[in-house]
């Protein structure tokens, strides 16, 4: 009986994992349907696809085997077995390359990091135009409803999109448990509106087969082609389950996807093509169409909510990257507010959001309908995924040594079609598609000037610094030069080699040095997370009874540092009772950079880096310092 209670109880952790998934991870593919078949068929497209019999079977055809293959194949079954400790997206591949080993494939990792980084940099363009074309289609559906409705679609989305933005702060724990059944909802009724019309016209059932995608592509390359720009748009969100793997396991997401968000989408993208068959007029909007006239206001609002969900999705998916790409040096400091107690994922980043909801906002007014934002969306993601498959398959062979054949057969297949939709994208560059390149090459330019100038400004440092073990001979060596005051110091630095500013600018200048001091070195490992009991290493630095240690504190790519909180683990015998953190005082070298002469980096690049230092989180704040015992000495260095 206890067996049977206990794994009854498995069952219900398990069930209620998988109801998370599907409100966080499955938002962004799961609204999909919504706009991916009137966009392949939108006689405003630069290459419309004709309506017709065979093209509806050969649309609907390749939308589904589109989703096996990159969804189902490249995605849940290949890419989401490799993790870092059980993190996945992007940031997680890239982490992995760098550890790689000298010699070739070392520097090959790092050109493959460098592609990672520009796939990280185009989820910044994904995260700003999924919430405008999802909730944009979703509020559209208001035109099938009345009407005389259509001119309030745009302001409508603005006031949707500003609240969503509004109460990022407060985080989505207290909602985030409606997420859930809220979309359960929205995919047993698409799926049951695309039964509906399945039922109408069985005869599409047909498309299962691939000859009809293949027929459509090849024997009709001149618009097959054209189309994949559109048909992309039923993978996006691809990125998410990886992405989010995470926060609810790889067993968790692939049972929602497999059980319900699959079944669903293709249940609805197959019964908007019997429709179409039924009746051309509807290509307008076969999604809302599909669905019986009194329950189309219902649609349209659970869909809003659905969206609304997409994109919350996305936002916090974005949080994410810019964190951790902090933490690993690709962007600066920024402040992270944790809006859960019990969720460490769950992060609030403001300089992010409201970047975002501009960003957004501008997009709604300047496009004002999905169909117009379909050509930008689509390039984001392709790109995104492709550079994943190429990096998924690099590690698979240099990593964990999978043989060469399988290596080369399953990366042959599966970076062909990736590279199709590319190039497919590629010709709606002047309709759209160079918005999200735009954003991702200037976001990459941010992110690796950001990197090249870190290296410069702590070249530049550690020389001002000069050798910390000399520093401590010499003050061992010299006592009468300085006075020793009562007290605890703890001086932040940037590793162990060198003498902390402020620490050596105490000592030079005012002539002081507490009775004890802390060197304390923060290091980012390239691990999601670092267990207290290897967080903390310390060393007396030559001279045990001088009061001077240095500690280093690890922690992984999505922990933000608290420094009390951390030396709080310090025990008295591994420092011999010199530590005393009542009353600490908090000593942080606050750099001012200026343009130099050096050639250190183009111009353009010096004055990028300069200006993206002023978003740089407050240290003390972001350390977790109090401000009351926190001393700030500057420094001025040229870049």
């Amino acid at each position: 009986m206890e067996e049977a209670s206990s794994a009854g109880g498995r069952d219900v952790v398990r069930a209620a994992v998988v109801v998370g998934a599907l409100g966080v991870v499955f938002g962004d593919i799961g609204t999909s349907p919504i706009y991916t078949i009137q966009t392949v068929f939108n006689p405003a497209d630069p290459h419309p696809v004709p309506v017709s019999t065979d093209n509806v079977y050969g649309v609907v055809s390749l939308v589904f085997w589109s989703v096996m293959l990159i969804v189902t194949l490249t995605y849940v079954t290949l890419v989401m077995r490799v993790d870092n400790q059980g993190q996945g997206g992007i940031m997680a591949l890239i982490t992995l390359l760098r550890r790689l080993g000298g010699g070739r494939s070392r520097r090959a990792a790092l050109v493959l990091a460098a592609l990672g980084v520009f796939g990280a940099a185009l989820f910044f363009g994904d995260s700003m135009i999924t919430p405008a074309i999802s909730v944009l289609s979703a509020v559209e559906g208001l035109k099938i409803v009345q009407p005389g409705l259509e001119d309030l679609v745009v302001p409508i989305t603005a006031v949707i999109i500003v609240l969503l933005f509004l109460v990022q702060r407060r985080g989505t724990a207290a909602v985030g448990r409606f997420f859930g059944p809220v979309m359960i909802a929205w995919f047993v009724a698409i799926a049951a509106c695309g039964i509906g019309g399945i039922v109408e016209n069985p005869h599409i059932l047909a498309a299962l087969s691939p000859t009809y995608a293949i027929s459509f592509v090849a024997g009709n390359f001149h618009i097959g082609f054209f189309a994949l720009a559109a048909i992309v748009l039923a993978v996006t969100g691809a990125e998410a389950l990886y992405a989010d793997m995470g926060h609810f396991g790889r067993r968790a997401i692939t049972r929602g996807w497999l059980s319900l968000v699959l079944p669903a989408c293709v249940l609805s993208y197959f019964g908007q093509g019997a429709l179409i068959l039924s009746d051309q007029s509807t290509i307008s909007s076969p999604f809302f169409l599909l669905t019986p006239d009194w329950a189309r206001l219902p649609m349209v609002v659970l869909a809003t909510a659905a969206t609304v969900i997409a994109s919350q999705a996305v936002i916090t998916g974005a949080y994410s990257v810019a964190s951790q790409a902090a933490q690993l040096g690709y962007l600066p400091r920024l402040r992270v507010a944790h809006t859960s107690a019990s969720t460490i994922g769950q992060i609030y980043v403001p300089w992010i959001n409201w970047l975002l909801m501009v960003s957004v906002l501008i997009l709604v007014f300047a496009f004002r309908s999905s169909a117009a934002l379909a050509f930008a969306f689509g390039m984001a993601v392709i790109a995104t995924i492709t550079i994943t498959t190429l990096l998924f398959f690099y590690l698979a062979r240099v990593r964990f040594h999978t043989p060469l054949w399988i290596v080369l057969t399953g990366a042959g297949i599966l970076l062909a079609v990736d590279v199709l939709f590319l190039a497919a994208n590629l010709t709606k560059l002047l309709h759209g598609a160079w918005l999200p390149l735009l954003i991702g090459l200037t976001a990459f330019a941010v992110m690796t000037t950001w990197q090249r100038g870190r290296s410069v400004v702590t070249r530049e440092r550690e020389q001002a610094e000069g050798p910390l073990r000399e520093f401590v001979t010499e003050l061992h060596d010299r006592p009468d030069t300085f006075t020793r005051v009562p007290g605890t110091a703890v001086f932040l630095n940037r590793g162990k080699e060198t003498a902390p500013l402020a620490l050596r600018a105490n000592v030079e200048h005012n002539h002081v040095l507490h009775e004890h001091v802390v060197i304390l070195s923060i290091e980012t490992d390239t691990v999601p997370y670092v267990p207290d009991s290897e967080r903390i290493v310390v060393d007396d630095l030559g001279f045990a009874q001088d009061g001077v240690i240095h500690v280093v504190a690890r922690f992984g790519y999505i922990e933000t540092p608290n420094v009390p909180a951390t030396l709080a683990l310090l025990e008295p015998d591994r420092t011999e009772g010199l530590v005393s953190l009542d009353g600490a005082s908090y000593f942080l070298s606050k750099i001012e950079l200026t343009r130099g002469d050096a050639p250190t980096m183009a111009g353009w690049r010096k004055r990028l880096f300069i200006a993206t230092s002023y978003v740089t989180a407050d240290a003390a704040e972001y350390f977790g310092l109090p401000r009351e015992r926190t001393v700030i000495m500057g420094s001025r260095i040229a870049v």
